[in-house]
């Protein structure tokens, strides 16, 4: 990923050296890096980052050293076989696409602010076709685009949620999300919520708690959130602005905090919406909720027992068994045994 490379290519840009970057377009099978990826080199032969954990390196660092050299732009495909895999430690083979280009000075200065300031971007690439090369960088936020890329791409940018390819009119364009990690804003300052936080900073999200009740809102309660905001859920709720990145969960078995934070977690994009509970317990909010004028389809959104049915008993494996539950929501998928499971293990890319 960008953020993963962005001190070396910040550091070589302010050497003055050129750079190429070499970036996972596209995996299929098991591949051992996720699309987003990145190897960069310097015009001195420096590198950074990974593409593959090793099985292809060799030939991407020649490849990229050839654009340095004036050669264009190149898309590379790999089988990685069984055997080159475990030459390298990794348990199973894959195939992936890689793009090979010469980071545009003034684009890549843009990047690197987009990165620093977790700004929310989306950057379009054209691999193949006419206009094969271009890259169009769209700040979300303002609306600002920079870059030779189609211009009508940047129409597209608010729907693209994750790393892939796009197929338009012939050409085969590559979109990168950037943005900040997603956030998980929990509340409910129990047990349960510590054991979440953690939980979720553990796969590099971003956590809050909410609980108006001070005795139970503090640091040494809760050490694992990044923040802790002591008020009410009506009136943390403007403040924290819940988007399409955020997922939420509520634990705190009281109508009080219960019903305000649901009504607007549902108002929101915020891709989960989870919330502990017995069944009769979820049917009373239900009604609640009704009553105070959610709308009933906006109520199906709501993941109510909250969690994955992993038999959780303790908070940590509640926390693990809600976080799990998010983690599938967001990318799509069921939530069920991989070994059932007719589609490929990793999130087609």
């Amino acid at each position: 990923m960008m953020r993963d490379v962005a001190a070396d290519l910040a550091r070589w840009r302010g050497e003055g050296k050129e750079v190429a970057v070499a970036t996972v377009v596209a995996t299929r099978l098991s591949a051992p890096r996720p699309v987003g990826s990145k190897f960069v080199v310097s015009e001195t032969g420096e590198l950074a980052g990974s593409v593959s954990g090793g099985c292809v390196e060799n030939d991407v660092y020649e490849s990229a050293r050839q654009v340095l050299g004036g050669a264009e732009p190149r898309l590379l495909t790999y089988g990685i076989s069984d055997d080159e895999a475990l030459e390298v430690g990794l348990p199973c083979g894959g195939e992936i696409d890689v793009y090979v280009d010469r980071l545009d000075p003034a684009l890549g200065e843009r990047l690197f602010e987009v990165v620093a300031n977790e700004e929310r971007a989306v950057c379009f690439t054209v691999l193949e076709g006419e206009r094969a090369g271009s890259q169009l960088l769209v700040l979300l936020d303002t609306g600002e685009t920079l870059g030779d890329g189609p211009p009508e791409l940047a129409g597209l940018a608010a729907e693209i949620q994750r790393n892939g390819l796009l197929k338009r009119e012939g050409d085969r364009v590559y979109a990168e999300v950037y943005g900040p990690p997603p956030r998980f804003v929990v509340f409910g300052a129990v047990d349960t919520a510590e054991a979440l936080c953690a939980a979720a900073k553990l796969v590099g999200w971003d956590t809050i708690v909410v609980d108006a009740r001070a005795t139970f809102a503090t640091p040494e309660r809760l050490p694992s959130a990044d923040r802790i905001v002591r008020s009410w859920p009506e009136d943390a709720l403007p403040e924290l602005q819940l988007d399409r990145d955020t997922a939420v969960a509520c634990l705190n078995h009281d109508e009080r905090f219960d019903i305000p934070a649901l009504q607007g977690a549902l108002a929101s994009e915020a891709f989960y919406v989870g919330a502990l509970g017995s069944r009769k317990t979820q049917a009373g909010r239900r009604e609640k909720l009704l009553a105070a004028g959610v709308p009933e389809e906006a109520l199906a959104r709501i993941h109510g027992p909250a969690g994955l049915d992993l038999g959780a008993d303790t908070p940590a494996e509640t926390a693990l068994a809600i976080l799990a539950e998010a983690l599938a929501v967001r990318a799509g998928r069921p939530g069920r045994a991989l070994r059932d499971s007719p589609t490929r293990i990793h999130v087609e890319g």
